[in-house]
């Protein structure tokens, strides 16, 4: 029941968005629709916490500790999201980027995203999880292409066309899975496509059948991931889209497309028996971490940077995955909850900034703490956050997968270090004039609501500093189930 709540409340709310969406109201009944789906969420994750089991729904659907904490981490910030975008869209459309026919798009699109999203996570199903994946990609672009300037059209269709064939590389990986599992489930119809079967039997499917899925799933949903050479796509949907969703996209999406690729590769070590997997893993995020990492230097655009920075931090998760083990599964599971919430806030003040200065560039965007202290603070807070700097929850995931590193692939390690050199040296050079500089502008007596982003740094310091014992056993048993 609680289930069948989290997935039809966005659903229902897309639906009366898209006919109400014009209203002055509309912002209002979207935060509405997102904390209604938050309350289910979190009446979820208690029954997952009170059985201690996994719950399965009419086959099809599916819920245990690993996606039930992923479920629950994107409802809370699809609900911040809603809180930010309210003030937000409205300053865009009194500035006549948007107008109300507009806003009745985003609002509507902005909820079937979610649902899309929620419906990937907690399918049994391997072909839905491709068909929530598509149907996510296509109201992003939707969204991405909001303000319909040149630049935003023109990232709109990058987005499209590359994860369009990313997810053409995972249909076919999908379709091998099935015809590797269909062969030892015999007339079980698409039953062989559920996760549950295909686990339970992994090792007695084909081992090169699977291998070869594998590769398709990975380039296939890694695309949406952001791993390097596949991930030029990410900024310019960063750049140009509407905050918010740059900060849906940044801390929701790439998670969800990284909770499919660590399913696949549950399967794929469990029949390949070797770890081949893990290694491709390891290879992609190193690589991602490295290259994003240099990328940063050439960056003029704000909404750029930190597009860039998801990149490295995707690239860090999907080494920790690579490397399997329960420290290094922790670690990633650390990470992508500390990642989200910090860069969905540092999107949220760089939102902000930007309408402050009129412009995205960087150097055009100076002193923000003389000009508007709430915004300056929560940029350069969130900077630190992000760039692991202690006591903040980034710190500590950063310094366990490096930690693992050390133990089990010392030869990683250098890279790892170079790489977060190099990210904190360009990210913080770029971000401390931007805070601290000299400006003439005057200061401004109204500062807008950025509740969400103090709310979200301080959750993220909070794990730095003491993860709850309830939530440390979630973690744990969330990364049993990875292996």
């Amino acid at each position: 029941m609680e289930l069948a709540w989290v997935l039809g409340t966005p659903l229902f709310g897309a639906l009366v968005l898209a006919v109400l969406g014009a209203r002055r109201s509309a912002a209002e009944l979207n935060v509405v629709i997102s904390l209604a789906t938050l309350i289910a969420a979190a009446a979820l994750v208690l029954r997952i916490i009170g059985q201690g089991s996994m719950t399965v729904a009419h086959e099809q659907f599916f819920v245990d500790p690993f996606n039930v904490f992923l479920i629950a981490l994107t409802a809370l910030i699809g609900f911040t999201t809603a809180v930010f975008s309210r003030p937000y869209m409205r300053i865009e459309q009194d500035h006549g980027r948007v107008n109300a026919h507009r806003l009745r798009l985003y609002h509507s699109m902005y909820q079937l995203f979610m649902a899309a999203m929620l419906v990937a996570l907690s399918t049994n199903n391997m072909g839905l999880l491709w068909v929530a994946m598509e149907a996510a990609t296509l109201s992003t672009v939707l969204l991405v292409s909001l303000y319909r300037t040149r630049a935003s059209i023109e990232a709109a269709w990058k987005y499209f066309i590359l994860c369009g064939v990313g997810i053409a590389l995972a249909l076919f990986g999908t379709i091998l899975l099935y015809f590797a599992a269909e062969r030892l489930l015999g007339g079980e119809g698409m039953r062989a496509l559920l996760w549950t079967h295909l686990n339970a039997v992994k090792g007695q499917l084909d081992p090169t059948v699977i291998g070869l899925a594998f590769v398709f799933l990975l380039v296939g949903y890694g695309t949406k991931v952001g791993l390097a050479p596949l991930h030029n796509w990410l900024p310019d949907a960063h750049a140009e889209g509407p905050t918010p969703v740059s900060a849906v996209l940044s801390g929701l999406l790439l998670n969800v497309a990284m909770y499919a690729v660590v399913r696949c590769k549950i399967l794929a070590v469990g029949a390949m028996h070797s770890a081949l997997p893990g290694r491709m893993l390891m290879a992609f995020g190193l690589f991602s971490t490295g290259l994003a990492a240099f990328l940063l230097w050439r960056q003029r655009d704000i909404k750029r940077l930190f597009g860039y920075s998801s990149i490295e931090h995707m690239g860090i998760i999907t080494f920790a995955f690579g490397m399997g083990g329960p420290l290094a599964n922790f670690a990633a599971l650390l990470h992508m909850t500390v990642h989200s919430l910090t860069k969905s806030a540092i999107f949220f003040a760089a939102g902000h900034a930007s309408q402050i200065a009129g412009t995205q560039r960087i150097d055009g965007i100076r002193g923000l703490l003389a000009v508007n202290p709430t915004v300056g603070w929560g940029l350069m807070l969130g900077s630190l956050a992000i760039l692991g700097t202690p006591p903040f929850g980034v710190f500590t995931s950063e310094y366990m997968v490096l930690i693992t590193a050390m133990r089990d692939h010392p030869w990683a390690t250098p890279f790892l270090l170079v790489a977060l050199a190099v990210a904190f040296a360009a990210i913080f050079l770029k971000v401390q004039p931007m805070v601290f500089g000299e400006t003439d502008a005057r200061r401004l007596p109204h500062p807008p609501a950025l509740v969400p982003v103090f709310v979200h740094l301080l959750i993220v310091l909070m794990l730095g500093l003491y993860i709850p014992p309830a939530l440390a056993q979630w973690y744990r048993l969330a990364a049993s189930l990875i292996g």
